[in-house]
């Protein structure tokens, strides 16, 4: 891994040289035409921003990510608009891009979506920075080297490996199929540009991973990244409602771990549905709504599969060897997320 630091373009390509990927460095002065694969990522490498986030007081979140938080954002459209992960700009009162240089630029956020896990904001001053293309993240090869971008002062770029592509059911009642887990690690992960060697962006960075090998295979630390191909289908959707209609589901406020094939709550997140009644640490989950659940994934699908996003919902489980049932009302996320004053 390197840092990143205006020019970075030598330092980008000498990683892909040793990733295996066979580039012709010209200075950007004297490229030609035929460069254009060169430029492409010099493109790709410029266009990753930090992101610095202050949520707002009194936010739920604040405390599993913080009340400020930082990761990047890729520029994705000439007006400013850049795609980030969801997480960061949640319930934030104040974003702000940041160069390179350190130069800062205020932004807004424009869309967060649950079902994706994405973020859009944009820039309320010009960033003057080219966007760069969307690519097909279904499109990738196996073992495909690739380029990770971090933005802002500590930004750093590194060549990853695609080790696999699967679903991804996340801890926080979240869900996505078609996630990209690379190797090796980045720990600064958040909102990181995933692109190919054309220098299109194909996934975003959102977590950390102890395993990202496929299954049957050598376990390998790495990252989950998000395909942009999750993004295509719903960008018109996030850009005039902030939102895709896929979000507006039931929540219960609950984060799990599943373990050989039970679910185990581990955090009840404070005036949830799950606390209100008394959901605990610890409980597993037998049943929902009546079906038993053996993974996360079924857990998450029952539960929008179900109705209404504001519903009845009852979770048969088992404490202390003793099983119980208990009956909440699911409340539709966005609805209980506190928003900057004002708005």
């Amino acid at each position: 891994m390197v840092r990143c630091s205006t020019p970075s373009f030598g330092r980008l390509f000498a990683g892909l040289a040793l990733a295996g990927v066979t580039l012709v460095v010209t200075p950007l002065a004297q490229a030609q035409p035929s460069d254009a694969r060169v430029l492409a990522l010099e493109r790709a490498s410029a266009a990753v921003l930090g992101l610095e986030v202050r949520a707002v007081e009194g936010a739920n979140s604040a405390a599993t990510l913080g009340a400020v938080r930082q990761g990047s954002g890729v520029v994705i459209g000439k007006d400013g608009l850049v795609l980030t992960i969801g997480y960061l700009v949640l319930e934030a009162e104040t974003i702000e891009l940041v160069h390179d240089d350190g130069r800062r630029v205020p932004a807004r956020r424009l869309a967060y979506d649950l079902a994706t896990g994405f973020g859009l904001v944009q820039a309320l001053a010009p960033l003057k920075l080219e966007p760069v293309p969307l690519g097909d993240s279904n499109a990738l090869a196996d073992d495909e080297p690739l380029v990770a971008v971090s933005g802002g002062r500590q930004g750093a770029l590194s060549v990853t490996q695609l080790m696999s592509r699967r679903e991804f059911a996340g801890y926080w009642e979240y869900h996505i199929e078609g996630a990209l887990f690379t190797s090796p690690p980045r720990g600064d992960h958040s909102g990181a540009g995933l692109f190919n060697g054309q220098g299109e962006l194909v996934g975003i960075g959102s977590l950390v991973l102890p395993n990202a090998a496929p299954a049957g295979q050598a376990r390998r630390p790495g990252n989950m990244f998000v395909p942009v191909a999750l993004l295509k289908p719903v960008l018109a959707e996030l850009l005039e409602r902030g939102a895709s209609g896929a979000s507006t589901r039931a929540w219960l406020g609950v984060n799990c771990i599943e373990h050989e094939g039970r679910i185990f709550v581990l955090r009840v997140s404070d005036d949830s549905p799950a606390a209100g009644v008394g959901l605990r640490a610890g409980d597993r989950i037998l049943q929902i709504d009546g079906t038993s659940v053996m993974g996360l994934s079924q857990l998450w699908k029952l539960l929008w599969a179900g109705g209404a996003p504001e519903r009845t919902v009852r979770l048969d489980i088992e404490r202390s060897g003793l099983a119980q049932t208990l009956v909440l009302q699911s409340v539709d996320r966005s609805q209980v997320l506190r928003r900057p004053r004002g708005i």
